[in-house]
């Protein structure tokens, strides 16, 4: 302590010791959060105070200011407010090393303190992602590391891809070379996907010293990846005399350019009516010799892919008959019915011409034994008469 500061302390003591006592309260103060190179406040206050001495004092119990009178060089220490009530100074470009425990004292018999606790917070460097690889060969593997240096307290670190957070990270911590800062690092393990093509990886520092705003590094996925092949027709039946155009849809990256078409396994009929514009084939007045197996090839350096279209050309007056009603249908049930019909009046003779035979066989019983046809005819009317008679008699 300077010698000036000394005395004015002792000579301020001893006023205190010797002077007016106080109303025994304890100074007023708070602790107080600053981020490394911000100004940090210190306020102590009494609400009742017969004209006694406060002072601040820092962790190494340097007398820091006594009332209204600066005892230590430091340009970065200056009053705000000195009265019997109230002392506060401030405290600018704040380091890691301020921080500590401050005491505000007030002079009375016996002197009485109050502390204030100083946090300084280390704010994170901007993350570095390392490992990234462009462009990624689909399916390849890579590890991907963020880093940040100089959190206090050490900062968290967080993935996404666009919005989507990854979770499964591996996290760690270290102490920084001056042992109060911290080095914070993460990886994540990454496995190429054409769906991520375009995608934003970013790593995210999340710290209080940030205020809500986070410090992100990012980089976009380029993902490259073999063709896949997908052939649209312009008209989901193709008929005779109309114009069919196949687009060969490919999707790869790089992208596929241009495309081969084959038909049967062969190369395309040298036809007027057949052309190629880009990844579209054009038939003009379709007929049946078009009728095939279409194939449409894509490649880049990554590999090659196709797909097929069979092409049967409809006949038009053949597709208008089958939209009608079904004459054939219609025609095969009138046949059952008529045959149905046929069978049960055939059935029905048999049956009627059974029972007249019977009948007839009865009627000849009585001429058997008869001469002539009168005397059969007679016997036959006998039996029935006696018939009726035997009728009568059981009756």
């Amino acid at each position: 302590m300077h010698p000036h500061s000394r005395a004015l302390l002792c000579i301020y003591t001893m006023w205190g010791i010797l002077g007016p006592g106080s109303q025994g309260q304890f100074p007023l103060t708070h602790n107080v959060t600053v981020v490394k190179g911000g100004t940090a406040n210190l306020t102590c206050r009494v609400d009742q105070n017969d004209n006694t001495s406060l002072q601040w004092a820092n962790p190494a119990q340097q007398t820091l200011y006594f009332d209204d009178k600066k005892a230590l060089r430091d340009n970065r220490i200056e009053m705000l407010r000195a009265s019997w009530h109230e002392l506060s100074i401030s405290i600018s470009d704040v380091s890691l090393s301020d921080e500590g425990q401050y005491t505000c004292s007030l002079f009375t018999m016996p002197v009485k303190t109050s502390t204030a606790f100083l946090t300084v917070l280390g704010v994170p460097e901007l993350p570095q992602i390392s490992g990234f690889k462009s462009p990624l060969l689909e399916g390849d593997m890579i590890q991907l590391t963020c880093k940040t240096n100089g959190s206090k307290p050490a900062a968290e670190l967080r993935w996404f891809k666009n919005d989507q957070e990854i979770r499964d990270v591996h996290y760690y911590k270290e102490g920084d070379i001056n042992g109060k800062t911290f080095s914070v690092s993460s990886t994540v393990d990454y496995r190429g996907d054409r769906r991520d093509d375009g995608a934003v990886v970013s790593c995210r520092v999340d710290h209080e010293s940030l205020n809500s705003t986070p410090q992100i590094a990012m980089e976009v996925l380029e993902i490259h990846y073999k063709p896949s092949v997908n052939i649209l027709p312009s008209t989901p039946v193709p008929q005779e005399g109309q114009t069919l155009t196949l687009t060969c849809e490919s999707k790869g990256k790089p992208r596929p350019e241009p495309v081969l078409w084959t038909k049967d396994g062969g190369d395309l009929p040298d036809s007027d009516r057949m052309t190629v514009s880009g990844r579209e084939l054009t038939i003009s007045f379709l007929n049946k010799t078009d009728n095939g197996t279409y194939r449409c090839e894509a490649e880049n350096m990554l590999g090659r892919s196709n797909a097929e279209y069979v092409l049967i050309v409809h006949d038009p007056n053949a597709l208008a008959g089958q939209t009608g009603p079904d004459h054939a249908l219609i025609g095969g049930i009138v046949a059952v019915v008529v045959f149905v019909t046929l069978c049960s009046i055939i059935l029905l003779g048999r049956y009627l011409a059974r029972h007249k035979g019977t009948y007839l066989t009865n009627e000849a019983k009585g001429a058997e034994d008869a001469p002539d046809a009168d005397t059969a005819i007679i016997n036959a009317e006998g039996s029935q008469v006696n018939a009726e008679e035997k009728k009568e008699y059981f009756i």
